[in-house]
C-alpha cells in the first residue's frame, strides 16, 4: 500500500509542477519539480510513506522510455554522420574523465584508489533531460547541441560498464582488464545489434498490421508504448546493454514514423501526443525524485568529519570533468573557445548519476563509503545544474521571449478569428446554428468568460439537438471558417519569421479543431434515404 501511495504522490507532484511551470515561464520546470520533491520530503504526512529508490526499476521504467523517445526524435542518418564523434565522446572522453577524476580525487582527498574510481565512474553519464533544464529560454547552437544530445544518448552504457569494473576492483582488490574489455564489447555491440534487430522486427510487424484487416488503433498504440520496457528488460536478461538497445530502437522508429505518417494519420498523431505526454510527465517525475532524494539524504546523514570531504570530492570531480571536456573539445573536436565552454558546461548530470549510485547497494560496499559516494554525487549533480544555468546566460543567445511571443500570437489569433467570423456573417443558415458556430470560433480567441460558457451550456441542455441538415450546415460553416484561418496563418508565417514556429503551432491547432468538427456521419436524413434506395 505504501508503494502505491508514494507512487501516487510523486505523479501528483509532477503534474502540479507542470501546471505551476505555466505561471513561471522563465523558470525551468525541472527546478519547480525539484522543489516539489523537497516539499514532499519535508512534509511528514507526505514523506512518511517512505519512497524507496530502486535503481533497476528507475532506469527500466523511467529512464529507458525517455531515452527511447529521445532516440525517436533523432534522425538515424544524423547518427551515422556523427558516428566517429559519438564513439570518441562515449568511449575516449569517458575513459579520460574517469582516469583524471579518479586519480585527482585519490591524490587530493586521500580516499582509496578503487573508491575514488567508483566516484569517477558514477560521474561519467550525462543527462539530456537535465541539459534541457539549464538552457530554458536560450538558443543552443546546432553543432554543440547535437554533440551533447548524442553523447547523453549513448554514454550511459559506458558509465554502467565502467562502474561495474570499479566495483569489482573495490571488492576483489584487482582489475581484470581483459574481462572488462570483453564485457564492454559484448554489452555495447550486443545492445546495438539486439536493439536494431528487435526494433526492425517490431516495425515490420506493425507495418504489416497497418496494411491488413487485423489492424487496431488501440492495440497498435499499446504495442508501441510497451516497446522500450520490453526491449530494456529482455536486453538485460541477455546481459547486453538495455540502454543502448532502447536508444537504437528509438532511432529505427524515427525512420518508420517519417515514412508511414500518412499510412494511418490518426494512429501516428495519437502516438506523437502520447510521446509528448509521457515525456513531459516522466521528466517531471525524474526531478521530483531527485529533489526528494536530496533532502532525505541530507536529513539521514549525520554531519561529521566527512562533511567537507564529500563536498570537496564533488567539487573536484566537477572541475576536473569540465576542464577535461573543454580541453577535449578544443583539441579533438576543433571547437573555438565559446563552443568549447558550451560543450564542457553542457555535460549536465541528473537522474542517471543518482541511479548508478544506488547500484552500489547490491554489492559489498561499506555504509561509510556508500554515504561518501552518495553525497559527493549529489554535490556533483547540483553543481552541474547550477553552474551552467548561470554561465549559459552569458554564453548563449536568448530565444524568443515567451511573453513577447504570447502577445504577438494573441494579436494574430484575434485577427484570425475576426476574419473567420466575418465569413460566417456572410453565410445563410438558421440563427441558432450561426450563433453556435460563432460562439465556438470566439472560443479560439480564448476570450470567452465562464458566464458565456455557462449560458452556452444551458442553451445546449434546453434546446433539442441540431437536425441532420443543420449539422451539415454547421460542419460546412466551420470548414469554410477554418480554411480562411489557415490561409491567413499561412501568409503570416511567411511574414513573421521570428515567430514562425509559434504561428505554425497555431496552424496545427486549427487543423486539430477541424478534425473535431468534420464528422463523416454528418449526413442529412434526406441524403440517408437516397443512399438507402
Amino acid at each position: 500500500m505504501d508503494l502505491m501511495i508514494s507512487t501516487f504522490i510523486i505523479i501528483i507532484a509532477a503534474v502540479i509542477s507542470i501546471f505551476i511551470a505555466q505561471f513561471f515561464s522563465k523558470i525551468s520546470i525541472s527546478y519547480i519539480s525539484m522543489i516539489a520533491g523537497v516539499i514532499i520530503a519535508l512534509v511528514p504526512a507526505l514523506g512518511d510513506h517512505g519512497i524507496q529508490f530502486n535503481s533497476e526499476i528507475f532506469i527500466g521504467l523511467i529512464v529507458a522510455p525517455l531515452l527511447f523517445f529521445e532516440g525517436q526524435a533523432t534522425p538515424l542518418n544524423s547518427v551515422g554522420k556523427e558516428l566517429k564523434h559519438i564513439i570518441q565522446m562515449t568511449v575516449i572522453l569517458v575513459v579520460v574523465c574517469l582516469i583524471l577524476s579518479g586519480f585527482g580525487v585519490w591524490a587530493i582527498t586521500g580516499v582509496s584508489l578503487p573508491l575514488a574510481f567508483i566516484m569517477a565512474a558514477v560521474s561519467t553519464p550525462t543527462d539530456a533531460t537535465a541539459m534541457d533544464s539549464v538552457t530554458n529560454g536560450l538558443k543552443v547552437p546546432e553543432k554543440e547541441g547535437t554533440f551533447l544530445k548524442m553523447e547523453s544518448l549513448f554514454n550511459d552504457a559506458t558509465g554502467i560498464i565502467l562502474l561495474n569494473m570499479t566495483i569489482l576492483w573495490y571488492v576483489n582488490g584487482h582489475i581484470n582488464y581483459g574481462e572488462t574489455l570483453v564485457d564492454f564489447l559484448r554489452s555495447a555491440v550486443g545492445g546495438v545489434v539486439f536493439g536494431f534487430l528487435i526494433a526492425w522486427i517490431l516495425v515490420l510487424f506493425r507495418q504489416f498490421l497497418a496494411r491488413s484487416s487485423f489492424n487496431s488503433l488501440n492495440a497498435q498504440t499499446f504495442l508501441y508504448l510497451l516497446t522500450p520496457f520490453v526491449l530494456y528488460y529482455c536486453s538485460e536478461l541477455l546481459h547486453v546493454s538495455g540502454i543502448i538497445a532502447v536508444v537504437c530502437a528509438g532511432l529505427v522508429h524515427n525512420a518508420e514514423a517519417q515514412r508511414s505518417r500518412l499510412l494511418n494519420a490518426r494512429q501516428v498523431h495519437l502516438e506523437f501526443d502520447l510521446i509528448s505526454m509521457v515525456t513531459e510527465l516522466f521528466n517531471s517525475i525524474v526531478f521530483v525524485v531527485l529533489g526528494y532524494m536530496f533532502v532525505k539524504i541530507i536529513i539521514s546523514e549525520n554531519f561529521n568529519r566527512l562533511t567537507f570531504k564529500w563536498l570537496w570530492i564533488g567539487i573536484i570531480i566537477y572541475l576536473i570533468g569540465v576542464a577535461s571536456r573543454y580541453i577535449y573539445a578544443r583539441m579533438r573536436m576543433s571547437m573555438n573557445n565559446c563552443s568549447s565552454w558550451i560543450f564542457s558546461l553542457g555535460g549536465v548530470h541528473g537522474a542517471v548519476t543518482l541511479a548508478l549510485v544506488y547500484m552500489l547497494t547490491e554489492y559489498k560496499i561499506t555504509n561509510l563509503d556508500f554515504n561518501l559516494v552518495l553525497m559527493s554525487a549529489c554535490t556533483l549533480i547540483l553543481l552541474s545544474l547550477i553552474v551552467p544555468t548561470i554561465a549559459f546566460r552569458f554564453l548563449l543567445e536568448k530565444d524568443v521571449d515567451d511573453e513577447d511571443a504570447d502577445q504577438e500570437l494573441d494579436q494574430i489569433r484575434v485577427e484570425m478569428v475576426k476574419k473567420a467570423l466575418a465569413s460566417i456573417d456572410k453565410m445563410y443558415m438558421p440563427d441558432r446554428v450561426k450563433k453556435s458556430v460563432k460562439f465556438d470560433l470566439m472560443a479560439q480567441k480564448q476570450r470567452t468568460k465562464m458566464r458565456d460558457f455557462t449560458r452556452a451550456w444551458l442553451d445546449v441542455v434546453k434546446h433539442p439537438e441540431f437536425t441532420g441538415p443543420e449539422k451539415e450546415l454547421e460542419m460546412r460553416a466551420f470548414m469554410n471558417a477554418f480554411q480562411i484561418e489557415r490561409d491567413y496563418l499561412d501568409t503570416i508565417s511567411q511574414q513573421e519569421a521570428k515567430y514562425q514556429n509559434y504561428v505554425l503551432e497555431l496552424y496545427n491547432e486549427v487543423l486539430l479543431a477541424e478534425t473535431l468538427i468534420v464528422q463523416p456521419n454528418t449526413v442529412a436524413p434526406q441524403q440517408e434515404e437516397k443512399i438507402d434506395e
